[in-house]
């Protein structure tokens, strides 16, 4: 068995056993185990939200691209241009 399997393996067994002991806890204290799983649920997705935010607060917008310069290489070109395809169907 490789170690990518053996790798796979184990995820596959922690998580069968996590539903098996999450099952049994939700059978045992339900009210408890639901009100953590809803703040958990809740708090990754906002504190995922709040790193998109940070990431997109705190980078510097990107250098804008300058038209004018791009045109006037693109003009200079000795490629010669593509007919317009107007009056083709």
């Amino acid at each position: 068995m490789s170690k990518d399997q053996l790798i796979g393996a184990v995820i596959l067994v922690a998580s069968v056993v996590g539903i098996v002991v999450y099952g049994w806890l939700l059978y045992l204290f339900s009210t408890l185990v639901l009100q953590v799983t809803a703040f958990v649920a809740v708090a990754l997705i906002l504190g995922i939200l709040a790193w998109i935010g940070w990431t997109m607060a705190t980078t510097p917008p990107p250098m804008p691209i300058d038209f004018a310069q791009q045109s006037g290489a693109a003009s200079t070109s000795t490629e010669p241009q593509e007919k317009s395809s107007e009056g083709k169907s």
